[in-house]
Formats: C-alpha cells, sequence, structure tokens
C-alpha cells in the first residue's frame, strides 16, 4: 500500500479539543453500514462526527421548498457528516487492527510497468515467473514493488491514471466552492440547503456547536468572499441562508386542495413548515476555495489495474454524494474481488475487474447525470424556468411516494425514484 499523505504516514494523533477541519464528507446509511462491516465505524465514533435526521431543501425565489426526514422511510438518520482527517484515520486505523499481513510504503510513485510475455528480473527475492505475470511500481525513493492488482485510489489528480494513460471526459463548471466551519449558539442537527442565483449554499452539522459551510458561486465572487473580513463573511452567510436574495417559501402556496391534492399526504414531514436555519456567530476555521469540474474515466479496468473514487469519476459537490460513490465503488470492487477468489480467479485479470466497472460505471454516470442536471437547472434565472424547478420543490414535498424514493436513492439505494 503506497500512503504519501504526510500526517497519515507520520501517525498523527486527532485531540479532542483540536478545532473541526473545514473539509468534511456527509456519509449515507448505505456508507455508514460498509464502514460497520469492516469495522472502521468505531473508530469514527471515538471523534467529532454528527449524525442528522432531517434536510431541508429551499430556493431563493420563495416559490417552493422541500424538507426531508428520517421517520419518512422508518430510519434513524438521513446521514452524517464526519471530519475528512477522522475518515482518513480510522481506514488507516482499520487496517492497522487487521491480521492480514500489510506494507505500508511512505513514498511516492514513479512509474508503472504491466506485464508483458516476457518475464522480469526481482532483486527481492521473488521468482522472475511471479514478477513477469505482475505490475511493477517503481517508487521515487529507487525501490521497486510487484503486485498482482493496482488499485488507484489516488484522488481526481491520479497518478495512477495519468501513468497507466487512462483519458477523461469532462468540463469545468463556471463555479468554485467556498468550505469552512463555523459556530453556533447552540447545535444544530439539520442539513440545510439554498439554491441561490449563483449556486448553492449548504449548512451541515458536524458535532458540538458547529456546522460545515460549503457555499458554490461563481470565481470571481469567491475571491470576493475568501477575501473579506471573518465579520462580513458571517453576515454574508447568514444573509445567504435567510432571506437574502429572496423570500422565504410560503408553507401553502401549491399545497392548497389544488395541485397536489390528489396525493395522500401519508408521509409526517410533509406537514412540517419551512424552517430558517439557525444563526452563524462566527467563523471557526480558515476558508478554503476551489474550481468545480466534472471527470469521468473513459476506463475503470484494465489487466492488473483498477480506478475507484476520485480517481475514476469526480462530480459536483451540491449533494455531497462524491465520497459515497467512491465508497459505493469501494464495496463493489472487494465483492468482485472476493467472488473471483473464490472460484479461483486471478485477481488482476481484466475479465474479473470489468464486471466491477459494468456495475460501477451505470450507477456512477446516473448519478453525475442527476447532478450535472441540477447544477445546469440552477444555472437559468427565469420565471417560467423558476416555477418549474419551484414544481419539482413542492412534487418531492408533498407527493409521498415520490419523496420516499428520494430519500432512498439519496442514502444510498441504487433505485432511481422516477423509474422505479
Amino acid at each position: 500500500m503506497l500512503l504519501s499523505n504526510p500526517a497519515l504516514v507520520n501517525n498523527f494523533h486527532i485531540k479532542k479539543e483540536d478545532p473541526p477541519d473545514p473539509r468534511v464528507s456527509t456519509v449515507t446509511p448505505a456508507t455508514i453500514s460498509f464502514f460497520r462491516d469492516m469495522g472502521a465505524w468505531k473508530f469514527v465514533q471515538h471523534h467529532r462526527h454528527a449524525y442528522f435526521d432531517k434536510m431541508q431543501v429551499w430556493d431563493y425565489t420563495g416559490l417552493g421548498y422541500t424538507k426531508y426526514n428520517a421517520r419518512d422511510v422508518d430510519a434513524d438518520v438521513l446521514g452524517c457528516v464526519v471530519e475528512n482527517k477522522v475518515l482518513h484515520k480510522s481506514l488507516l486505523l482499520c487496517i492497522q487492527d487487521t491480521d492480514f499481513q500489510k506494507t505500508i510504503y511512505s513514498s511516492r510513485l514513479s512509474s508503472i510497468t504491466f506485464p508483458s510475455k516476457s518475464s522480469m528480473p526481482s532483486s527481492s527475492g521473488t521468482s522472475s515467473s511471479a514478477c513477469g505475470s505482475s505490475a511493477r511500481l517503481e517508487l521515487d525513493n529507487g525501490n521497486s514493488i510487484y503486485a498482482k492488482l493496482v488499485v488507484g485510489a489516488d484522488g481526481s489528480k491520479s497518478c495512477v491514471r495519468e501513468l497507466a494513460r487512462i483519458q477523461t471526459t469532462g468540463w469545468r463548471y463556471s463555479q468554485s466552492a467556498i468550505i469552512c466551519t463555523v459556530e453556533h449558539a447552540e447545535e444544530n442537527y439539520c442539513a440545510w440547503q439554498r439554491f441561490l442565483p449563483n449556486g448553492p449554499i449548504a449548512l451541515l452539522p458536524i458535532g458540538e456547536n458547529f456546522s460545515n459551510i460549503v457555499w458554490t458561486m461563481d470565481p470571481k465572487e469567491s475571491v470576493d468572499r475568501n477575501s473579506m473580513s471573518e465579520d462580513d463573511f458571517v453576515k454574508a452567510v447568514n444573509h445567504a441562508l435567510d432571506s437574502g436574495y429572496g423570500p422565504h417559501p410560503q408553507s401553502k402556496l401549491f399545497e392548497g386542495g389544488n395541485l397536489f391534492s390528489w396525493f395522500k399526504a401519508d408521509v409526517p414531514s410533509t406537514h412540517e413548515g419551512f424552517e430558517v436555519p439557525p444563526k452563524v456567530t462566527k467563523l471557526a476555521s480558515q476558508r478554503l476555495a476551489f474550481p468545480l469540474s466534472l471527470m469521468h474515466a473513459n476506463s475503470y479496468a484494465s489487466k492488473r489495474l483498477v480506478l475507484v473514487g476520485d480517481a475514476a469519476h469526480t462530480v459536483h459537490p451540491l449533494a455531497g454524494q462524491g465520497v459515497n460513490m467512491g465508497f459505493a465503488d469501494a464495496l463493489s470492487l472487494s465483492k468482485v474481488i472476493a467472488e473471483g477468489v473464490a472460484v479461483g480467479f486471478d485477481i488482476g485479470e481484466v475479465t474479473l475487474l470489468k464486471k466491477y466497472e459494468s456495475e460501477r460505471r451505470t450507477a456512477n454516470i446516473t448519478m453525475m447525470a442527476v447532478l450535472d442536471g441540477f447544477q445546469k437547472a440552477y444555472s437559468v434565472d427565469f420565471m417560467p424556468i423558476n416555477v418549474l424547478r419551484a414544481l419539482a420543490f413542492n412534487g418531492a414535498q408533498y407527493i409521498s411516494p415520490l419523496k420516499r424514493k428520494i430519500i432512498s436513492y439519496a442514502s444510498g439505494n441504487q433505485s432511481l425514484p422516477f423509474f422505479t
């Protein structure tokens, strides 16, 4: 295993009194189950994290909103927000806690040579035939290692993907995101997201009296917001999460006995009115800004090589699904490998790895299309479009079967809400 993150390599410790990391992930119930099954969630629970059982989504026009509640689908939570450093540390501790043989290399990858018909010599005592059927990885410290399977899980700027010469398809959005941690007077238990003219702003609970901000906007605005004083930035956040840019939605605007009355409103949160998010009192971390893009690898798998997570795909952060797509990749790959080993397959054989690619490529492209569609729908400020978006919001609020399907899909169920 190659691990070049300095903090993880140096076995850093997370202290309770440490300020929250502005980099967080919203993990779905499906991802939480995956962590529990592998034994990593117990380490997450030792550190700051925040479950949420409600989510409110609305837009700046005041025409519509929707509210999701875990009890709508007989669940305890809709998700959990965890600092990225906690996820990283928990996964590393999980690996170190296992009995199987493992070696963690702190060096960086320089090159990959994939097997050919001729065998390769080995300086480590490995037989030439074994080396000849393995990928050879050259490290920046001059050493080389051999692997039956190389898993590229090294992020959107994947070195593994680049060295394997796998092409990608995608585009940059004309948006950037600012992320940071903020503080409230009391603890927040709801995930909030408001769509503004230049992009959504999300307020996500992360435990104690802290929440995380993910604010999408055009690049120039992100520069201006990032250079504001802390007081002015806090005022801007509260303005964006309250009545700035437009009025609060009216709960009865579409509900009235007309458009949605012929659907039975038997979901509890259907009857919950619009709420104003908790007021932000101070900035609790540095502000980080980064450009947004969509990227998809043209191939996930070849002989001795497979890509997972952001190395294979990146998406707009508006629904917090990127990390969950990556963990779903990892779960799928682990099952494919386990099934292959059970029947005597070579784990690096392309026919086996293509099973993983086939399963995850379809699911990932579907999610990417949904998120890209949302991004494009909210890139237009035109009254007829605004009304259509409001109808979609209120349909998701008042049509009980649709609401359940949306919650289920966002929680990790791969069934699309409109087609099942």
